[in-house]
């Protein structure tokens, strides 16, 4: 039987089954028909609405676990690290929620080498302003 409701999660159980590796929520539909029973497992395919947003592939961003950046191209070999607020991470993509504009092209391969260039740029630069 397939059958297709709009409804909206109600309440997310707070614990996760291990052996069967499930979540239960709980949702509240208009089942005027009665065709949903109590006890009734089914198949859930959510369709959410995340606005609308830049979305970049995943292996655009540098997550440090304490901020996530991504590195500009700004034409002619250069390129410049940005911090970036990202929401969303689904199927390869992530959102961006600040931090880019619509026009910004942004590395997608290699990125961890510019970003192991730019800190030993920085550590280089660091050393020698010391020394002086």
């Amino acid at each position: 039987m397939s059958l297709r409701l709009t409804g909206k999660i109600a309440y997310i159980y707070p614990y996760l089954n291990r052996e069967s590796r499930t979540l239960k929520l709980r949702f509240d539909f208009d089942n005027k028909d009665l065709r949903l029973k109590p006890g009734m497992y089914v198949d859930i395919n959510l369709m959410i609405d995340y606005g609308e947003g830049i979305v970049i592939p995943d292996s655009a961003v540098i997550d440090s676990g304490t901020r996530q950046v991504v590195f500009v191209d700004k034409g002619e070999g250069r390129f410049e690290p940005r911090e970036v607020k990202t929401g969303v991470r689904s199927e390869g993509k992530t959102q961006v929620l600040s931090g880019l504009n619509v026009q910004d092209r942004v590395v997608v391969r290699a990125n961890f080498l510019l970003d192991s260039e730019s800190r030993l740029r920085a550590l280089i630069d660091a050393a020698m302003a010391a020394k002086k």
